[in-house]
């Protein structure tokens, strides 16, 4: 529930700059891939007239819904912010209010009212400008406004630095669904869609890996949390082959890499992983990175990449308890375990 909370912030996440780094260890810092140049986050915001609004679900929203996410999105253009912005205010109110105007609020914030959810503290205006969606949201954009370093931080990081959730990734799930809402409404490709390619869109700096004098990188920052191997899965209570190796990889929104050149053969939804990409490194090895939430795959099939690039985020979706990079390695369509192949090219990932 959103609070009055000093909105003097930095970014969350690091900035590594691209440099490049002395020989001592033989390793060196390459760039990820440019964002793409279709998508322009600090441009002009989308307009829409709530009676264009489709008929029909939209992500699982409808009606007055919809209605509701064009008021957001007007209270965003009267301010001259860009669709980046005005997406993550659909983001936010899927969150708080599932895009309804609730006359209600809950355990943690009982005076909580409206699209947002604004807590009756002074911050947010009168019961009535609460109540009122395009008030709501404007003064939502307006605090937003005053988030430093928001163009650095992923969606949900702005919103919570904006509104103060107790979880700072609740608002992540619904990424998928404004981008989705905001295009259906808009008639327009927003160039925020999961796995477009381009970090600028999805509001994360991209962090470079370290990659030996052959080309080879770690996926992930360790340490490694569980091994290639027989073990009794977490989740589905039963003895089965792990089949990857789980590296910490920095916490939730740590950079991924990729270890080697190679094509991007797929990239999105994968039944268990959550979200998974795989590339194809030619000569029969492939390597896959799994459990990233959607905003997190920063790549899309087809792509060609380097040893090193920034690929994705890590993050908590599939078959998984908590955030972590699940990575495997197949040769000649066989699993392998990923610490002993990556050792023998000089990557050590303990």
């Amino acid at each position: 529930m959103a609070e009055n909370r000093s909105l003097a912030v930095v970014a969350g996440v690091a900035v590594v700059p691209l440099v490049l780094v002395g020989g001592t260890l033989g390793f060196i810092m390459l760039g990820a891939a440019a964002a793409d140049a279709s998508c322009n986050p600090a441009g002009s915001g989308v307009v829409v007239d709530v009676n264009d609004v489709p008929q029909g679900e939209v992500a699982g929203y409808s009606g007055e819904q919809l209605v509701n996410a064009v008021h957001v999105l007007r209270a965003g253009s009267d301010l001259g912010l860009g669709v980046r912005d005005q997406t993550i205010g659909v983001m936010t109110a899927m969150g708080e209010s599932g895009l309804r105007v609730l006359d209600h609020g809950d355990a943690v914030g009982p005076d909580s009212r409206g699209l947002f959810q604004q807590r009756d503290n002074g911050a947010w205006g009168s019961y009535a400008d609460r109540m009122d969606p395009n008030i709501s949201a404007t003064n939502f954009f307006r605090a937003m406004m005053r988030v430093e370093g928001r163009e650095a931080m992923a969606p949900t990081i702005v919103a919570h630095r904006t509104q103060r959730n107790a979880d700072p990734y609740h608002y992540e799930r619904y990424w998928d669904a404004a981008v989705a809402v905001v295009e259906a409404v808009t008639g327009t490709s927003t160039g925020l869609a999961p796995g477009t390619g381009s970090s600028t869109c999805t509001g994360i700096p991209s962090v470079p890996g370290q990659v030996n004098p052959n080309g080879w990188a770690a996926p992930a920052a360790g340490p490694v949390n569980s091994d290639y191997g027989m073990r009794f899965h977490p989740i589905y209570r039963e003895w089965r082959l792990h089949a990857g190796t789980d590296l910490d990889g920095g916490g939730c929104n740590g950079p991924i890499w990729a270890v080697n050149d190679g094509v991007v053969t797929a990239a999105g939804p994968s039944s268990g992983y959550g979200q998974m990409i795989e590339i194809d490194h030619g000569g029969g090895l492939r390597t896959r990175y799994a459990h990233m939430y959607a905003n997190g795959v920063l790549v899309r099939t087809g792509d060609h990449v380097t040893g090193g690039d920034n690929i994705a985020l890590v993050g908590n979706t599939g078959a998984s308890t908590a955030c972590h990079l699940h990575f495997e390695v197949y040769l000649n369509g066989q699993t392998t375990d990923p610490v002993a192949y990556l050792a023998a090219l000089g990557v050590q990932l303990r």
